[in-house]
Order: structure tokens, then C-alpha cells, then sequence
């Protein structure tokens, strides 16, 4: 622990915060002068450094808004387009540390996590799915729907595969081929402490019953079109042409949804269509949508498919593979990849659809939305040595800049795979840890996979579109499904450094692909990630990751403080950092140009007039030009008087020429109901501010 950590520690320990102190009105020039000190003290007491990360922000990612899906990042992989990316904020090492939430309910470490429209953390919880408080010191649960105790049922959500809709219901795929609606908040956005089933539907029964013949593959996954029907897919891990399983795909409709949640009956065999798949074919993945339909990727053929009173196959694309891989016999590794054909859930952008075959060398290919025709190429991870296989297992990254360049992150993802999916009476569509692994990539680390993250970019041209490679990584082997953000213009993983054996929090620049950022977590070999995403909340201060040894932990920022009080810490999830637009802006009052994120913080047990200091990243030019806004109770922005407020560089200096690589410090004076104070807790002695940066 670091010198300040302890002083601190100690300190905190010891004193107990007098709030009794009289209301004080103070300059700025006042302000900085009494902060000086408390600025000196805080540098001798041996803080961490704050990273030299700058902002790098990219434009937000093109994706058309599914109006049946949740405003917030609704299922694993963000959007219904499957893109891995998100527009929210994620930690740019401003004095970072890394927070734990510790798992004592489940047996394992959540497989999933994705966010309602209120921003609660909708995870999985024995069997079931709850909405659980997941920074509490032990992770807490809210409210929950159990199969068991809940349903009698002797099944388990697919929480891979579930997502929120747009009246934050939770849609889930069932282990026995149900798919349910789960009410988990009142209309005040309120978690009921058990969650109501709104709607339960026997997919395989239905979809048999339209066939007139038996499936023998289990429902996999779900998600909604753009006209709010249901679309589904059977299959699995490991759908072996060979075995003639018989699998299916098709949609429910939106009025025979909207029927059974007015609580009418509804005619399934009027409901329920579907498209047979030949024998041998299923998804071995999830689906994604767009406004042309739904597209679903199987282990032969990628598909377009729209609904018109039954299913429409606009187009059908196949693509090679050369099986499932396994481990071979003087191997390092002896897991293989999970998938016999493409291993990745199909990303998509408004023109394209992207995903890789399993060839040798493996490749991505670009898919015309519209007509299906395979537009470009190109092998990828195709520069480890000749036997170090390669298996793309996780969703790319899928970044459309909407200027005719659409930029794909791949990531190898070979041994960490069950040898025991190749068997015979295996049920891959269980998502298990033990059915679906390998145990002893799981107790022995990220060694027992293969390397490899690969930035490719597809650039349409007048003749077309091309696809180069921006750069490659040989050297890193990530599970982690890496996330990208394009209000940092990072790209963050989890990984294990395997010459110290450490895990580590990493940030990769997405222009070169160079590692700016890492952070040990520990060399533990139970501190793997256990092959699952990380996740981003609405916070703009939080990036979590699970890990085997049951700690949800959590990478912050400590990009706020109290000047007057350096012994305190601001609770970090309480603080909060979000995109603010210029249309937003503009239309919320504001008079300026956006030059900085918007910062929100609640700071408790407080003087009646408080400092809070804010670090920030990213400013540029005159500072004297600079403006501050704060949110009024009364929704609108109003331009902070400048006694209130100041900006300093962190030695306490007055900038005259503002750099974006540079940390300053906004601090501003808030009184206790005062005009910026948007606390609701009139007697608790609380503030919270909501402010931007503007010129």
C-alpha cells in the first residue's frame, strides 16, 4: 500500500467529520489560496501518479436505434447489432484504482451482465436472472426471478443470450426451450423484489408443431426486429454437420406478444413461424438485428431473414470452415475452440454484416447487408508461428465511424474451449462453466491459449470496399471479450501477463493497438476472467470484470475530491461522467460549445458550503474562455457565476493556455440547497452537482 493509502487509512480511522461548520461564501481567488495548502499536503503524502492517457475521442458508433430494445446497453454485447462498443465513458487512469464487490450468493462468477433503461445491473443469480447492486462492498440483490423457487421449474435462464426491452423487461431464452418476459420494476422504475413472468412460451413446441417434426436441437437464442417480433435460433457449440441434428429458425409475432401481455389468449399456430434448417445446421451463436431483419449465423451459412406473415429469406451467404479445432497430441494448450464453424455472433453495421469463417487461416469476411454479397476479405491472426492455431470465439468489436470506414477488432481465442464438446451425447447449448470450458485453462490461466488481437478496417471506395490490417498483437492473449468506447477512443481488456503471471486491467490505443494503460489486479491463478466480457455501466467511471475467485472488480477513476478535507474520499459510485451533446446542451439551455464531459457527483456528510474538485482531461485553448454550466433544479443548464468557480493545474497554478494532455482541476463552491444542488436529501447535509465544461 502506498504511503498516501496509509496515511489516509489512518486518518480516516481516527477523525470523525465535524459538519457543524457556519455557511462561508468565498471567492474564487479565496478559494484557490485556502486550497493551496491542502494541495501541498496531498503531494508530499506519496499519491499515485494519474496516467498519461490522453482523450482520444472517436464520433459515436452508427447503430439505428431498435425501438423494442432498451435505451442502455440491453444485452452482452451493447446493441442489438452486436457491436461490443460502447458511447459511454470508461476509466482513463485519473488516479485509478481498482474496487471489489464480492460474490457470496452464486457458485460461480457472472456469466453475464447488461443494463435497463434506470441503469440497474441485471445479472445472473442461481439459475435465474436479479438485479443486484454489484458495487456494494457484497455484491446485493434487489429483486430476482428464480426457476426453481419462483417457477418449479428444473431449468435455467440462458443469460448469454437474454436482453432488456424497451419497457425494461427482461427477455430470456430458457435450457428448456422456453422463452420468458420477466417484469422486474414497477413504471416509477422501482425493483420488485420478485420479478413478475409476463409471458412464457414453449419455442420448440411451437416451432415443432408448425414443422411436424421433432428438433433435435435446443433453443440457443433470442432477440427482437425492428417490428418487435421474436426472433429465434436452435443450436449450440459444436453443431457437427455430420449428425443430421435437426435444427430451426423463425420469429413469434408481435401480436400474438402483445396479446399475451394484455392477458389475452393467444392462437400460437398462428403466431409461430418458421424456417427449416437442413439437417446438420444450427446457430451456434447469438443473432443480431437491423431495420432490414434479423441476421443469423449458423455453422454453414450466414442468413438475412424478414418477417411477412411467415419468414422471408432475403438472402443466404455460405462460408467455409475446416471444423472444429481441437488441441493435438505435445500441445501446450489442451482445450480447442468452441464453435465447428464461425465462432462469433454476427456485428453488424447499417450496411454490412461482419464475422469470420474457420479456415486456416481464419478469415473476416464483409457481407452486403442488402444482397448478401460477400464484398471483402482478409485472413486475420495470421502471424503466430504455423502451429499455433487460431479460433475466433468471441463477437468482434464492429465500428462504423459512418465516413465509409468500418473498423473490426478480432481476438484469438483458441484452447480455452471443452474437448469434451466433440463427444458424442454433449449438450452444448448449456452454458456452463463446466460443460463448455476447459478445466485446466481455467486453474492454470491465460498460457493455456493461443495469442492474437487483430484491428482490421473495410473502407468503401468507388469501387467497392477493401479491407487492411491496422495492427496486430501476437503477444496478448485475451478472453475477456474486449470492449471498445468511443468517448475515450480506447479498446479494454482483461489479461494475464505471462511473464510475471499477473492479471491485469489493460487499455489498447485503437489507433496503433499499443498497450498505454495496465493495472495489476493479481498473479492468483484464480483471478481469471473466466472467458467473460467486460462490462460498462452508465457511470462513466466504472469498467467491471469477474472474476473465478468471486470479486466483481471494478477499475475507477478518482477523477474527484475535496480540496479542503484531502482525507476523505468521494464514494466513486456516487460520481459520474457521461457524453454530453451539443443538441442536449443547446436544448437544456445551454450557450456555448461542449468542451468536456459532463460530471455528476454526490458527495455526503458535508460542510454547508463545500469544494469539489473535479480532474479532467482533454481541454484545450483559451482559459480565460472557458465557462462553466451546472444543472438547476429545474432541469436547466445555467452558466456558473465565475466566484464560484476555478480551474488549476494540479500544483495549484492558473492555466493561461489550456492542453489536452494535461490534468487540470475544476473546483467548485456549492452551498447546501443552493442553486446548484440538485440533492433531494434536504437533511442529510448532501450536495450533489451536475456539471460541463464549455467555451
Amino acid at each position: 500500500m502506498k504511503k498516501r493509502a496509509i496515511i489516509l487509512a489512518v486518518i480516516t480511522a481516527m477523525l470523525t467529520v465535524n459538519s457543524g461548520y457556519a455557511a462561508n461564501t468565498v471567492s474564487a481567488e479565496e478559494m484557490q489560496k485556502e486550497e493551496s495548502q491542502a494541495s501541498e499536503i496531498q503531494a508530499e503524502s506519496g499519491s499515485e501518479e494519474a496516467s498519461q492517457v490522453p482523450i482520444k475521442p472517436l464520433s459515436s458508433k452508427v447503430v439505428s436505434e431498435n425501438p423494442y430494445m432498451a435505451k442502455a446497453d440491453a444485452n452482452i454485447h451493447h446493441d442489438c447489432y452486436n457491436t461490443d462498443s460502447t458511447d459511454e465513458v470508461l476509466p482513463v487512469g485519473i488516479y485509478p484504482e481498482i474496487n471489489v464487490s464480492y460474490e457470496k450468493v452464486n457458485a460461480n462468477a457472472s456469466p453475464a451482465i447488461f443494463f435497463d433503461s434506470y441503469g440497474h445491473a441485471v445479472v445472473p443469480l442461481l439459475g435465474g436472472l436479479a438485479i443486484r447492486d454489484i458495487n456494494a462492498d457484497e455484491t446485493q440483490t434487489e429483486g430476482y426471478f428464480s426457476p426453481k423457487q419462483h417457477d418449479s421449474g428444473d431449468y435455467v435462464i440462458q443469460s448469454s443470450y437474454s436482453f432488456v426491452d424497451e419497457s425494461n423487461r427482461i427477455v430470456c431464452p430458457t435450457s428448456n426451450n422456453h422463452v420468458l418476459m420477466l417484469k422486474a420494476t414497477d413504471e416509477e422504475g422501482n425493483v420488485l423484489p420478485e420479478f413478475e413472468k409476463v409471458l412464457d412460451i414453449d419455442i420448440k413446441a411451437a416451432a415443432e408443431a408448425v414443422l411436424g417434426k421433432t428438433l433435435d436441437q435446443n433453443l440457443l437464442s433470442v432477440v427482437f426486429d425492428y417490428d418487435g417480433n421474436l426472433w429465434f435460433a436452435t443450436g449450440g457449440f459444436r453443431i457437427y454437420p455430420d449428425r443430421k441434428q435437426q435444427g430451426a429458425v423463425g420469429y413469434i409475432s408481435r401480436s400474438a406478444i402483445d396479446a399475451i401481455l394484455n392477458g389475452e389468449e393467444a392462437d400460437l399456430t398462428n403466431a409461430v413461424f418458421v424456417y427449416e434448417l437442413t439437417p446438420g445446421e444450427g446457430a451456434e451463436n447469438g443473432i443480431a438485428s437491423s431495420k432490414e431483419g434479423s441476421v443469423i449465423l449458423t455453422n454453414l451459412n450466414c442468413y438475412l431473414f424478414s418477417a411477412d406473415n411467415g419468414v422471408q429469406k432475403v438472402w443466404e451467404t455460405p462460408y467455409e470452415s475446416v471444423g472444429a479445432k481441437e488441441s493435438k497430441e505435445g500441445d501446450a494448450t489442451t482445450g480447442g475452440g468452441l464453435a465447428w464453424g464461425s465462432g462469433c455472433s454476427p456485428s453488424m453495421t447499417d450496411n454490412l454484416v461482419m464475422f469470420t469463417d474457420n479456415q486456416n487461416p481464419v478469415n473476416l469476411l464483409a457481407v452486403d447487408m442488402k444482397t448478401g454479397e460477400k464484398v471483402a476479405s482478409l485472413p486475420v491472426i495470421d502471424e503466430l508461428p504455423e502451429e499455433k492455431q487460431v479460433s475466433v470465439e468471441n463477437s468482434a468489436i464492429v465500428y462504423d465511424n459512418g465516413e465509409g470506414t468500418v473498423s473490426t477488432i478480432v481476438c484469438n481465442w483458441f484452447g480455452a474451449g471443452s474437448a469434451n464438446l466433440g463427444k458424442e451425447d454433449s449438450d452444448s447449448s448449456i452454458q456452463s462453466y463446466a460443460n463448455i470450458y476447459d478445466v485446466n485453462w481455467l486453474s492454470q490461466g491465460n498460457k493455456m491459449i493461443m495469442p492474437g488481437v487483430e484491428r482490421v478496417d473495410t473502407i468503401r471506395t468507388e469501387n467497392g470496399y477493401e479491407m487492411k490490417s491496422i495492427w496486430c498483437r501476437s503477444d496478448l492473449s485475451d478472453t475477456s471479450m474486449m470492449k471498445l468506447s468511443t468517448a475515450t477512443g480506447y479498446i479494454y481488456g482483461y489479461v494475464q501477463n505471462l511473464e510475471t503471471g499477473m492479471w491485469q486491467y489493460i487499455m489498447l490505443d485503437f489507433e496503433t493497438g499499443e498497450t498505454v494503460f495496465s493495472m495489476d489486479v493479481s498473479s492468483k491463478p484464480g483471478y481469471n476472467n473466466m472467458a467473460i466480457g467486460m462490462y460498462a455501466g452508465n457511470s462513466g467511471n466504472a469498467l467491471y470484470c469477474p472474476t473465478g475467485y468471486l470479486e466483481l472488480l471494478r477499475l475507477q477513476d478518482r477523477f474527484v475530491y475535496l480540496p479542503e478535507m484531502p482525507y476523505r474520499k468521494v464514494d466513486l459510485d456516487k460520481a459520474m461522467r457521461n457524453v454530453l451533446t451539443q443538441e442536449k446542451f443547446e436544448a437544456d439551455g445551454g450557450q456555448g460549445s461542449v468542451c468536456g464531459w459532463l460530471s455528476t457527483v454526490t458527495v455526503k456528510n458535508i460542510h454547508p458550503n463545500t469544494t469539489v474538485a473535479l480532474r479532467m482531461k482533454g481541454l484545450s485553448g483559451s482559459a480565460d474562455a472557458l465557462k462553466l454550466y451546472g444543472y438547476g433544479t429545474d432541469g436547466t443548464l445555467k452558466e456558473v457565476p465565475q466566484d464560484l468557480w476555478h480551474m488549476q493545474t494540479e500544483s495549484g497554478e492558473t492555466p493561461e493556455t489550456l492542453s489536452e494532455d494535461v490534468l487540470y482541476e475544476v473546483h467548485v463552491s456549492v452551498q447546501d440547497g443552493g442553486d446548484f444542488d440538485l440533492s433531494e436529501n434536504e437533511d442529510e447535509k448532501e450536495i450533489k452537482i451536475s456539471v460541463v465544461t464549455v467555451q
